[in-house]
């Protein structure tokens, strides 16, 4: 198991239409998430959707 800290940059639209799809997919590409959150969220000018995720993975 290992703790990450992960900043993530989605589009808003994708933001707005699965939000957890698209944590648990950003975080699944570093292993497999046991628990995550999110502990901080930001829209940017840009129109995009920051996130800081935090996250207990299991990896092989």
């Amino acid at each position: 198991m290992r703790f990450l800290e992960l900043d993530l940059l989605l589009p808003r639209a994708v933001w707005r239409h699965d939000p957890a799809g698209a944590c648990h997919q950003a975080l699944a590409a570093h292993g497999e998430p046991l628990r995550w959150a999110v502990t901080a969220a930001e829209p940017r000018a840009d129109g995009q959707q920051w996130l800081r995720l935090e996250a207990v993975l299991l990896t092989p």
